[in-house]
């Protein structure tokens, strides 16, 4: 436990997760301030993903510790909502009973989770769509569902990984958007993950760049644009400065991974090949 004020937010100190002896993530420190919005960025592999999911508490690290306001993580808490890459609704359930969920599991009597669910379902654009259920819905829309099911729980902290991956590009600059109004307004703190260069600069404070795996934070990149930001940001030469800092450093943990992939693949030295 620590005692600086500093250190409110998520810490995490030398954290290290191994899964069959092989490192994902080797001995990652980083502190993500209240209210702040960063985003983990780099190559397929890096362990973005385990990251989220150590900070979660799905996954126990293999050395270091992850602390949330000066408490060691153990396991899974209702100060940490997730946001997944796919929607991960009930099927069975609507959009209302889908979002009135997690307030279910809380002991929210059903009229006040009712009130509480109406108000986010209208606040992500989805009022009128309350009966329907997941698979009446468009991608896009489902993950509005899975956007306000978390919110309405209302953690500390949003945990989001890659929820707008698989999304047309259209629908995912308004849900970019969409999250940063909802960002602004109710101040959660968001760790997001991307492999996505341009949603990283547009969404967040700072950058965290990761290497390939396995992942080490190999810079730290802070985003100085203007909010409210539009999509007239990506044209800016601010904008266009960091995005070729960050591509210059994608493009070489990526060139390692193609490497390490082929380096694999070939036979060992003085190795006789099949005619």
């Amino acid at each position: 436990m620590f005692d600086n004020a500093a250190n409110q937010g998520i810490l995490a100190k030398d954290l290290t997760v191994s899964y069959r002896n092989r490192l994902a993530i080797d001995r990652i420190s980083f502190h993500v301030a209240p209210g702040e919005f960063v985003c983990f960025l780099g190559t397929t592999g890096c362990g973005k993903s385990t990251i989220l999911n150590a900070i979660a508490g799905f996954i126990k690290p293999t050395n270091g510790a992850i602390y949330i306001d000066n408490h060691p993580i153990d396991g899974p808490g209702p100060d940490r909502g997730f946001v997944f890459q796919q929607h991960a609704l009930f099927s069975w359930k609507t959009v209302q009973g889908n979002v009135e969920f997690g307030l279910k599991m809380q002991g929210m009597s059903r009229n006040e989770r009712r009130i509480v669910a109406n108000d986010y379902i209208k606040r992500v654009g989805l009022d009128g769509f309350q009966k329907n259920y997941p698979s009446q819905l468009s991608g896009g829309m489902q993950q509005r569902v899975g956007l306000a099911r978390v919110l309405a729980s209302n953690p500390a902290v949003m945990l989001m990984d890659e929820p707008f991956g698989s999304l047309d590009a259209q629908t995912r600059s308004m849900m970019q958007e969409l999250l940063l109004d909802i960002w602004e307004e109710f101040g959660k703190t968001i760790i997001f993950v991307t492999h996505d260069v341009e949603e990283a600069i547009f969404l967040a404070d700072r950058i965290l760049v990761l290497t390939a795996r396995p992942g080490v934070v190999k810079e730290e990149i802070r985003i100085s644009l203007p909010r409210p930001r539009s999509y007239e940001t990506l044209i800016s030469s601010e904008y266009l400065q960091i995005k070729k800092r960050v591509l210059e450093l994608i493009r070489i943990e990526t060139l390692k991974t193609v490497e390490s992939s082929v380096h694999r693949r070939l036979p060992p030295k003085n190795t006789t090949l099949p005619s």
